[in-house]
């Protein structure tokens, strides 16, 4: 913006907000203030809040200038976004030595109204008011339109990568139980499916089917970036990459860069033998799919996978759907915005079914023991998922493992049950619905903690295996050597660097415990010193990994302190 353009700018028209703000203006104070005004133009679809300026209604607009918030433009972003997770930018313009702050405030989510200080705001005039009930009810009756069912003007069947279109055909046949699916030629396909109507291509068949030339001219935001790095608190990528593919071809490609970089992790327990991999495919695929059919494709950002050795975050452009939100995501059916995409998804195999994507996350990351994925990061303009690369209760994987390997394929825990079987773990008996409790109990899945008590726990086969070598003499918890090891092996790390890959399970203090215990008993050395002192697995150890290197480990220790009283 140019301070000529600021001049010039009428209130309503271009839904400007002046203010002189000379001095400072009020952050919070009252309905008139900064989050005041960002709360009602975010809900008039966006706009601008100018401070510095000294309105003319009959002419161009005098510059005052400001001085709220000079060199901490910064500062008040991070404190809008931290009090209304809404993403503001500001631009610092100058007339002579006067300053101009303008703060760009995005649109609302569609169907959702911003609230300051629990009420939707909206501009009268030069005052603040309360929402009208009629404006607050049009909000919520909003419907998000179906993007990808959209034409795609000026997409021709020349730009459709004919090997996605072979993929789609043959995911549709087996998925259909149709072999002659696969005979019909191209446009009868994309007719069949709704990607084509009268000669006219949309973007879901664009999205799907796109030549990456074709993608990045029409809809460049479609293309999902993966990044990888060795440490959390690391800022610059290790690798990058840009997949500007066809959804057909392009998830296999996205897959193959992340599973690269995947760690493996071997479960022994007795004549248990598993191998678990950081990162499950199923969820990973599950998560893009998920990702890539309920974004929002009018915001001009990709969607962008953080890969780490232990954790990864995969972020979306838009926050949830309408009537979804993080604590309703198990149980509301979510509806995506590309609705026509997620239909074809459906139809060829590469979703189960439109809702389903969520819960199979879950239930695939909680049966492999690894802690829960979060969506706590998420706001009303991105959805951010986390998942963990660790493996925290190895006992919780056997014995979900074991109850599976016994059943039926028509019988298999589900995703509901797993998850309920979790919370019971956990101690949340109390959040299972009352006739699942009941059909799990019968199942002697879970047992009464104790005589006519309402609290349930899992039975003795889990609990035998979650109580065996959990301590090792007076040093030592099994779990947190194991999570340690898990970290440190193949790397020479900073104890910031481990904390960080810990974060939740171990804090400062109980790291510092740990590394100097395992020091002393040979099985951590050090590089540097003070602030620079780097921790590895010390010889012999250092050539081990997974559970061969726990089990050295953990042996050599149970020889040392394994008589102690614990």
């Amino acid at each position: 913006m140019t301070i000529d353009q600021v001049k010039k700018s009428k209130e309503s028209e271009d839904k400007v907000e002046f203010k002189e703000a000379q001095s400072q203006y009020s952050y919070n104070s009252g309905r008139k203030s900064v989050l005041g005004y960002i709360v009602a133009l975010a809900n008039e679809n966006g706009g601008k809040l100018i401070l510095g300026v000294k309105e003319n209604k009959s002419g161009l607009h005098q510059i005052v200038g400001s001085g709220a918030w000079d060199g901490a433009e910064g500062k008040l972003t991070e404190d809008i976004y931290r009090d209304l997770q809404v993403r503001v930018t500001t631009e610092v313009l100058f007339e002579g030595t006067n300053r101009v702050l303008v703060i760009h405030v995005p649109s609302r989510p569609v169907g959702k109204a911003l609230k300051f200080q629990d009420v939707p705001l909206m501009r009268v005039g030069e005052d603040l008011h309360p929402m009208s009930d009629e404006q607050l009810f049009k909000i919520l009756q909003e419907q998000e339109p179906d993007f990808s069912a959209k034409f795609c003007e000026g997409l021709t069947l020349g730009d459709l990568d004919q090997g996605a279109i072979e993929k789609m055909k043959e995911r549709y046949s087996i998925k259909q139980g149709n072999p002659s699916f696969q005979s019909k030629g191209t446009e009868q396909v994309l007719s069949d499916l709704k990607l084509l109507s009268n000669g006219r291509l949309t973007y879901a068949a664009l999205i799907l089917l796109g030549k990456r030339k074709a993608i990045q001219h029409y809809l460049p935001q479609a293309s999902v970036t993966w990044e990888f790095r060795f440490a959390e608190g690391q800022i610059t990528h290790d690798f990058r990459e840009n997949i500007c593919l066809p959804l057909f071809i392009g998830i296999g490609y996205i897959w193959k860069f992340i599973n690269e970089k995947n760690g493996r992790i071997p479960i022994r327990e007795g004549a248990f033998i598993s191998d678990l991999m950081a990162f499950n495919e199923e969820v990973i695929r599950e998560a893009l799919l998920n990702a890539i059919a309920h974004r929002d494709y009018s915001v001009t950002s990709e969607v962008v996978i953080k890969q780490y050795p232990r954790e990864m975050i995969i972020n979306n452009p838009g926050g949830f759907p309408k009537g979804v939100t993080i604590e309703n995501l198990l149980t509301v059916s979510s509806t995506p915005r590309s609705r026509l995409m997620a239909e074809v998804l459906e139809k060829t195999g590469l979703v189960e079914r439109s809702g389903q994507g969520v819960d199979k996350i879950y239930a695939y990351t909680l049966a492999e023991g690894k802690p829960m994925p979060s969506y706590q990061d998420s706001d009303m303009f991105q959805v951010s998922l986390k998942l963990s690369g660790i493996v925290e209760d190895k006992a919780f994987h056997i014995f979900i493992t074991e109850v599976q390997k016994r059943r039926k394929p028509e019988e298999l825990l589900g995703a509901e049950q797993i998850i309920a079987l979790y919370k019971v773990k956990q101690g949340l008996s109390a959040q299972v619905k009352s006739e699942l409790i009941a059909t799990l109990e019968k199942q002697k899945l879970i047992v009464r903690a104790g005589g006519n008590t309402l609290r349930y726990v899992l039975p003795d086969s889990y609990s035998q295996l979650a109580s065996k070598e959990q301590r090792i003499g007076k040093r030592y918890i099994t779990r947190e050597v194991e999570q340690f090891l898990t970290v440190l092996q193949g790397s020479t790390l900073k104890i910031a660097e481990i904390e960080q890959a810990l974060a939740g399970s171990l804090n400062r203090n109980q790291l510092k415990y740990l590394i100097s215990k395992l020091w002393e008993d040979h099985i951590v050395d050090t590089e540097g010193s003070s602030r620079a002192t780097r921790y590895r697995i010390k010889i012999p150890f250092d050539t081990l990994s997974g559970d061969a290197l726990s089990d050295a480990v953990i042996k050599v220790l149970r020889e040392k302190h394994g008589a102690e009283e614990s």
